[in-house]
């Protein structure tokens, strides 16, 4: 079976999709990737994928502007022809879901966040809700990557039920992000927080900052650490001087990016992510099967990883006082309870995020799902 995956970046592909894209290619699947192209993008050919590259801006949210998407990827899917179409994140979903209806090939879209459309309520987010509302008629399955998400579609009226799954996010690969030896602290060495995300505002970003700066006037002794890719162009995002600003003061130990997050995670204390909305952050997904206790936003996806005072510490939502309030407790926390956290954080992702799971879940979904009996007739372009 040929089975097309279409992402809004290469890297995506690559960082979260290899795992599913291994298993399918050892199950005798042809497997095409089609994205933008990137530096990642060889990687994937080298993996064994066919590669298709596509205009789309995965930053912009202008409804009107992406359109002209549909027809990019209705060339691209009338050309190579899958059997099925896997899609992620909103633009695929949408736009690509529409180019495989017209051509009469199914399609399972996957939910992994619901983006700035649904944090605002203005005239693209109405636009947005009415195009899920119009393509999601045409998916044979969709999957979730958290029960929240899953029931504010319903509740919207965005989808029927009898298509939709919930699953655990991506999964993670369990033999690759492993337990370190547990270091207590030496008398003087400094504490270590690590926030690991894409910097724009939605992650929560400023509230880190601005929890790091009180906590460091208040005399801590910790290091408050940022990895993660500068993204101006985002609508979103976080600009150079205002990072600059952040470095200058000495609020934050900024780490720049990396393709291997382990090295960094591995060194730190504690992980944190306070942002505003998730599907299932991988960020959290990692520190945890690396048995690290971490401090999260008390919101639909990092509660789904973090069980409050159990593997992590949940705090309020775009609250930096509340932020600093528990990254404090953490930080005083005796050494042997942080290291109970981070084990039973490490025993959660075995029970419940192997990317086995997620695999197994996707092959069934294929299997049943591929290479049906178009819901509609092809319609052909006659350009004669």
């Amino acid at each position: 079976m040929k089975v097309a995956i279409t992402l809004n970046t290469s890297w995506n592909i690559y960082n979260f999709r290899m795992s599913l894209i291994q298993a399918l290619i050892k199950d005798g699947h042809e497997v095409v990737a089609i994205a933008p192209h990137d530096e990642f993008t060889v990687k994937l050919i080298e993996a064994g994928c066919d590669f298709e590259d596509v205009t789309m801006d995965s930053r912009g949210a202008s409804p009107i502007r992406d359109t002209g998407l549909t027809f990019e990827l209705y060339n691209i899917y009338s050309r190579v022809r899958p059997d099925v179409i896997l899609h992620y994140t909103i633009k695929p979903n949408i736009y690509g879901t529409l180019a495989a209806a017209i051509l009469g090939i199914p399609v399972i879209n996957n939910v992994s966040g619901l983006g700035t459309i649904f944090l605002n309520e203005d005239w693209i987010s109405k636009i947005a809700l009415s195009l899920y509302r119009f393509s999601f008629r045409f998916p044979k399955k969709v999957f979730f990557q958290n029960q929240e998400d899953y029931q504010l579609f319903m509740d919207k009226n965005l989808i029927q039920r009898n298509i939709c799954e919930v699953i655990p996010g991506s999964g993670i690969d369990l033999d690759q992000f492993t337990p370190q030896p547990f270091r207590e602290k030496k008398e003087g060495e400094a504490f270590e927080f690590l926030m690991i995300s894409r910097l724009i505002i939605d992650k929560g970003i400023r509230e880190y900052v601005a929890a790091a700066a009180i906590l460091q006037e208040r005399g801590m002794n910790a290091k408050f650490n940022l990895l993660g890719k500068l993204d101006e162009l985002h609508s979103r995002g976080i600009s150079s001087e205002e990072l600059n600003d952040w470095i200058k003061e000495g609020y934050i130990n900024y780490l720049g990016s990396t393709d291997d997050v382990r090295p960094f995670i591995n060194k730190v204390d504690c992980v944190v992510l306070p942002s505003y909305r998730e599907g299932t952050p991988r960020t959290l997904l990692e520190a945890a099967a690396s048995a690290k206790p971490i401090v999260a936003s008390n919101v639909p996806g990092c509660n789904n990883i973090v069980d409050h005072r159990l593997n992590g510490i949940l705090c309020k939502v775009k609250d930096e006082d509340d932020l600093a309030l528990k990254m404090k407790e953490m930080y005083y926390m005796a050494p042997d309870l942080r290291k109970e956290m981070g084990l039973r954080g490490r025993e959660i992702v075995e029970r419940r995020f192997d990317h086995n799971l997620v695999i197994e879940r996707y092959l069934k979904a294929i299997d049943q799902n591929g290479n049906l009996k178009p819901k509609f007739k092809p319609v052909y372009v006659n350009n004669s």
